[in-house]
């Protein structure tokens, strides 16, 4: 079972992909939502030996960095072996 870690923003990636799905209202919304009851879900990332990759969670990472946090709940999974 995975456990949630405290993850450092500054050590996460998000691949250019993901930032073109990003939608700055919805942000507004994960981040007062976590200021009101805490961050619910974790976001995902893989570790590829230097850095966080983020999979899962865009929206709640950017919420988190705008709140001025420096670490967000997050699972670290593997990659998918195709």
């Amino acid at each position: 079972m995975l456990r949630p870690q405290k993850i450092p923003i500054s050590q996460i990636y998000v691949p250019t992909e993901r930032r073109k799905t990003l939608h700055p209202d919805t942000v507004r919304v994960i981040a007062e939502s976590i200021v009101e009851n805490g961050q619910q879900t974790p976001i995902q990332v893989r570790f590829d030996g230097k850095r966080y990759i983020l999979v899962e969670g865009l929206h709640r990472l950017e919420a988190v960095k705008w709140l001025g946090e420096t670490t967000i709940d997050g699972y670290i999974v593997q990659a998918k072996r195709h």
